[in-house]
């Protein structure tokens, strides 16, 4: 039985007086019932910038657990004692007009860009209390969850040492720290004389040999929040760039570190990007934002001279542009690319002599989209436009860059989606029938002609559904490093000898507690959309705990934008729910890139109700199929995917018993009409521009804060960081007060704003695995699955 301390009983019982002192003005008020303090979360449309959101970040948290089927007692969680009387938003009228249409928000006042309005941080702190109450009767539950959860995690352990010239990298993690040291060693004198081998094993017997370069727990202390965005050795190894976020704003400070001693080389460079390159041993070269965190300069800073003083390499003034920065694997050129969601186009960086400034590689012309990498006397450019949908891959001398040699055709169903430059190989990446492929040629040596490849060696996988990209490795060596995972298969790091094609097996996720991959089963289905499109779906579950018979648990997850492809890995959060005979399924629906461009067009603009009515298909067919039923169907989405939580909550709240909405973009309309808000520019060829009409009204009929109606809903949990810069926390916040005021039903609804968090929520990797819990209790709950 859950016990209250002291404290936490007398504030229990002060929030209910403060509700029943307020009982009487309200009753007094009947023309403004609502009368009640309220806040909101402001959704940051940094949803919006395609570089900075991904696939690790699409789950808020590591996975889902549920609790054991069939264990002895179960009570309804709704038959506990009477529920706290939610927090209701006060209303204020706020007229938008536009093409003759009519919008009232009522709750606009709760977006606040300061985040400190004393008025709006009140009312999130009483929706966060309000959640805590609702959820007080899980505390044991949510206590024996993370307490598993985390049982499962190796705390002490490190990742695949990563050869680099003189030294292993590696990042270790310590028993009951929150966070990681960035190490490494130095290679014993046999391999040093010799080329990489995937034989090749970092000795670790000699602790003195390890060398700390940066203890990330050391400078979180004094931080409520704490991230590294980039961690850059330079190419001496002498020295290291890392750029850190103290907020969770995604403003980054860059600090220069001497990678022997740690200690500070020069001055910080404070608000940047996480996009930090060495241009040299002694010079970077970085990005920085606009107002509305658009990042839009390049510059280049010599070590040891003042921010003020660095030089401007590139200013895009385009608002739908964004620029981003990479290096080349040979390290030689840095590349520069200024892109919209249709037009990509190049510069490059010798970095043998910055000062030059930038080269164009590829111009810019409207709807071509270009990458660049480098290997001899070659750039090798992949091209997409709208007739090549799928991408070529062209090679160009570097004194000639108009003069292009083709090496991969554009194919209609297999999509080029990135490429991996060695010495004498290059590696291709990518999509077919929506799995991801890795193919390997032999290239000529460097000085020799390029005229076309032949051949290609595949590496195969097992699982149906998986998995698999290339990792950082030695650009001069003839190994491929790549990480692989499934559903069942927790992550693996191989390296692949690109000669022989023998792979080693170099660290395999450490999963305690008696995991057993043989025991879970994966599938992949498809299900039908309205339009007869079929719809891939990846699915796991324990198969001596499922039926099948309809009377199952479901997880079904969603994202379905940016063309970001969510493939199917492990998560060894999600064996909480597996364990207790949940399913977990995730929808591959249009608007993702998973089956190629196309799928990421057919759900956008004007497309992108198929995203939603993609997802539903695949819920009526999970129940047509006796994966579960409406009353055990739960679903979840974060960010873009909130929305889309948002909307097939508006569209079909009759199929789900529970959803989960993560810092979820819901505010579509008012949102994309103010350039003001950080990111939103960059969005109109993502979602459309509703300052144009046919755009206005297309994006209204699914916006979820304008179509909320009284009509019954599904138990809701919605999130939020307040400091997020891509989805304001006030659009999630408008939601909830709207579904307040007009949901019919007496479902849950709760609203858990981060207050020192943004969009990625806390930063310690313990804090994500308490939110894990807390999320898996609140499905618990609502599937009335508490444990008596």
């Amino acid at each position: 039985m859950y016990t209250f301390s002291s404290k936490k009983c007398t504030l229990y019982i002060l929030y209910h007086i403060q509700i029943l002192l307020l009982i009487p003005s309200i009753l007094a008020n009947t023309k403004n019932k609502k009368k009640m303090l309220s806040t909101t979360i402001s959704f940051n449309h940094g949803i919006r910038l395609v570089s900075l959101l991904h696939f690790p970040l699409l789950f808020s948290s590591s996975s889902f657990r549920p609790f054991l089927v069939g264990a002895t007692s179960f009570r309804s969680s709704m038959a506990a004692p009477a529920m706290p009387t939610p927090p209701a938003a006060k209303k204020v009228e706020h007229k938008m007009e536009l093409f003759g249409d009519v919008r009232i928000d009522n709750y606009y006042w709760l977006r606040d860009d300061s985040r400190s309005n004393p008025e709006v941080l009140s009312y999130l702190r009483q929706e966060n209390s309000y959640t805590e109450s609702v959820m007080s009767g899980t505390k044991n539950l949510e206590s024996e969850l993370f307490a598993e959860i985390r049982a499962r995690i190796k705390e002490d352990d490190v990742t695949a040492p990563l050869r680099k010239g003189p030294y292993y990298y590696y990042e270790r993690t310590s028993e009951g720290k929150e966070y990681v040291q960035h190490c490494r060693r130095p290679l014993p004198h046999s391999q040093a004389q010799v080329p990489p081998s995937v034989n090749d094993v970092m000795p670790t017997g000699d602790d003195s040999l390890e060398h700390v370069i940066l203890d990330e727990n050391v400078k979180a202390q004094e931080h409520e929040y704490y991230s590294i965005g980039a961690f850059k050795v330079s190419p001496n190894h002498k020295l290291v760039a890392y750029a850190e976020d103290t907020k969770g704003d995604e403003i980054y400070t860059v600090h220069v570190i001497d990678a022997e001693t740690g200690a500070l080389v020069g001055k910080n460079l404070t608000g940047t990007t996480s996009y930090i390159e060495w241009a040299g041993d002694s010079a970077l070269v970085y990005i920085t934002m606009d107002a509305i965190l658009r990042p839009d300069k390049v510059w280049l800073h010599k070590l040891g001279t003042e921010q003020s003083n660095d030089k401007l390499l590139y200013h895009e003034k385009d608002e739908t542009f964004s620029v981003d920065l990479q290096a080349s694997e040979s390290k030689k050129f840095l590349f520069v690319a200024s892109e919209s969601k249709t037009t990509r186009f190049n510069f490059y960086l010798d970095v043998s002599k910055p000062e030059d400034g930038l080269v164009v590689l590829t111009p810019r012309v409207d709807g071509i989209d270009t990458s660049v990498s480098h290997r001899g006397n070659h750039f090798f450019i992949t091209r997409r436009s709208e007739e090549l949908f799928n991408s070529e891959l062209v090679a160009c001398p570097l004194d000639n860059v108009s003069e292009t040699t083709l090496l991969i055709p554009h194919r209609e169903s297999v999509k080029i989606q990135d490429v991996q430059l060695y010495s004498d190989h290059l590696v291709i990446c990518e999509r077919e029938d929506g799995l991801p492929k890795i193919t390997i040629y032999g290239l000529p040596n460097v000085g020799e002609p390029l005229n076309g490849l032949q051949g290609g060696r595949a590496v195969d996988f097992l699982d149906p559904t998986y998995s698999a990209y290339p990792t950082e490795s030695e650009f001069s060596s003839s190994i491929l490093r790549f990480s692989y995972s499934s559903m069942k298969t927790p992550p693996s790091v191989y390296d692949y000898d690109m000669k022989t094609g023998i792979s080693v097996l170099k660290k395999i996720e450490p999963v305690l507690g008696g995991f057993d991959a043989s025991r879970y089963v994966t599938e992949r289905k498809w299900a039908s959309a309205p339009d007869g499109t079929q719809i891939p779906m990846s699915i796991v579950y324990r198969k001596d705990l499922v039926k099948l018979d309809g009377s199952d648990s479901l997880l079904l997850y969603g994202y379905g934008s940016y063309e970001v492809c969510v493939d199917p890995s492990f998560q060894s959060a999600r064996l909480s729910l597996l364990d207790r005979g949940f399913i977990f399924v995730i929808a591959h629906i249009r608007g993702g890139g998973e089956m190629g461009r196309q799928w990421y067009e057919n759900g956008k603009l004007f497309k992108k109700k198929n995203t939603f009515t993609d997802f539903i298909a695949c819920a009526e067919h999970l129940i047509a199929e006796k994966y579960c039923s409406k009353e055990q169907l739960c679903i979840e989405g974060r960010s873009a995917g909130g929305l889309l939580i948002g909307a097939v909550l508006n569209m079909r709240p009759d199929l789900f018993k529970a959803a989960v909405a993560g810092v979820p973009f819901v505010d579509v309309v008012t949102t994309m009409l103010d350039p003001t808000i950080p990111l939103t520019t960059a969005e109109w060829e993502e979602w459309g521009d509703p300052r144009k009409e046919e755009f206005y009204f297309y994006m209204k009929s699914y916006s979820p804060v304008d179509n909320v109606k009284a009509q019954n809903y599904p138990h809701i949990l919605v999130t939020a960081g307040l400091n997020d810069p891509r989805v304001m926390y006030s659009e999630p916040a408008k939601f909830v007060a709207k579904l307040r005021e007009l949901k019919t039903d007496d479902n849950i609804l709760l609203f858990k704003c981060e207050l020192g968090a943004g969009h990625f929520s806390k930063s310690g990797r313990f804090e994500k695995l308490q939110e894990d819990a807390f999320t898996f209790a609140f499905l618990m709950k609502a599937l009335s699955r508490i444990p008596a």
